[in-house]
């Protein structure tokens, strides 16, 4: 950890974030090393293999370039199965490449917040993975990082770098074990997609209701770069707060968020992402299906056009299915030069009563017609994804679907 890096961490130790509930962090406990159990795919209790399936990982590796699993600190397994492809633990990609300080702390401020401040602190590693230049890993990865005692708080680094004309797919899931009920998870996240590369990244949770959540990710895409976010968020969780930044720095590089989100009562979502077009010729998109039974959305989209030629459009749509729920739609275009083309599209509410009685006539109960109407707000499909990955999140869909009606 370098000198000034931690000063700025330590300075930043009470920063409150600009988005979302503020979060006492001294509430919780951070781990000491010898606190976690090991553990492997072969000691992980049956109703914690369940859990982490639930989060879209397969245990037995089929299908798989890579695998990478993390129970609060300690590392449980990490492989790789395709040449070209570099998984490991954070701790240990900084401690073997020296290059890697070009980008840990560049795409994500360490002072920021609090969260940020307290990743770096109390780093409790993460992973890194890269494909090498002109690889294609067009099977997926995939990545998880478990939450297994109670009242924890689960601090991560993360960096993604897909090289020059490279491809990379990832799959990750956070999840909790079943029998926790509370504890913050803290993610830094820093993707580089260079040069005419294109980096998938699909996240789905599976929190435990008394869960806060506070990822933070920043975004550096290259010339002709293709950076593809999709984000999956259908279970009860306390508070979760998170808001991507992407950075457009090269001609021709592209972004694109997707995000699916259901919030129960007592849930608070105050998720978004920001997009900034620095260079001719980029496009941006961010797409969002909130729905609310009970909880509370904010659904934030922030598109900044500083060059010419570039195009950006922003989505949101939002179902309200209880009397008490509340969805917020926050969109923002920001545009500093002529012939920057920029759009947006927000619409948020119940679901009209002609849709069900159309339904219904034709033989459904009111309950299966809007369950019916829900799928098809939810079922997205999503241009660029992987056929595997758009079947993760049509799983992680259905599942969710007894839940809400």
């Amino acid at each position: 950890m370098s000198e000034v890096r931690r000063n700025r961490a330590e300075l930043a130790r009470e920063k409150k974030a600009t988005f979302g509930a503020d979060v006492d962090l001294q509430q919780y406990q951070i781990l000491a090393e010898d606190q976690a159990e090991a553990l492997d795919f072969d000691t992980l209790t049956t109703k914690d293999r369940e859990k982490i399936i639930q989060s879209g990982v397969d245990l037995e590796e089929k299908g798989r370039a890579g695998t990478f699993l993390q129970a609060d600190h300690r590392i449980v397994h990490c492989a790789v199965t395709q040449p070209g492809l570099e998984v490991l633990p954070m701790a240990q990609a900084l401690e073997e490449y020296a290059w890697l300080e070009e980008y840990y702390w560049q795409a994500v401020d360490v002072d920021a917040d609090k969260y940020t401040a307290q990743a770096e602190l109390h780093f409790q590693n993460g992973y890194f993975i890269r494909a090498l230049e002109g690889q294609q890993v067009t099977t997926p990865i995939q990545a998880c990082l478990y939450m297994k005692h109670e009242n924890t708080a689960q601090n991560v680094h993360n960096i993604i770098i897909a090289e020059e004309g490279s491809e990379l797919n990832i799959i990750t899931g956070c999840a909790t074990s079943p029998h926790l009920q509370s504890g913050i998870h803290i993610g830094i996240s820093e993707f580089y997609v260079k040069r005419g590369a294109k980096l998938t990244f699909t996240m789905i949770h599976d929190w435990a209701e008394d869960v806060m959540v506070r990822p933070r990710s920043g975004i550096v895409v290259e010339e002709d770069g293709l950076f593809l976010s999709n984000y999956v968020c259908l279970k009860p969780v306390r508070s979760l707060q998170m808001y991507p930044t992407t950075r457009l720095t090269g001609p021709g590089a592209v972004a694109r968020f997707h995000s699916i989100l259901v919030a129960p009562p007592g849930c608070e979502l105050d998720t978004g992402a920001r997009v900034v077009l620095e260079a001719p010729h980029t496009r941006a998109e961010i797409i969002s299906r909130t729905i609310t039974t009970g909880g509370v959305i904010k659904a934030r989209g922030h598109l900044k056009g500083l060059k010419p030629d570039v195009k950006a459009h922003l989505e949101c749509h939002g179902l309200i299915l209880a009397e008490e729920g509340t969805i917020h739609a926050i969109p923002e275009l920001e545009a500093h030069k002529a012939g920057a083309e920029m759009s947006h599209e927000a619409a948020v509410g119940k679901i009209a009563e002609e849709e069900i009685e159309y339904l219904m006539a034709r033989g459904l109960t009111e309950e299966e017609a809007t369950a019916t109407i829900v799928r098809g707000f939810l079922n997205v499909q999503i241009e660029g994804l992987p056929p595997e990955l758009q079947a993760k999140v049509d799983q992680a869909i259905e599942e969710s679907e007894m839940s809400m009606m």
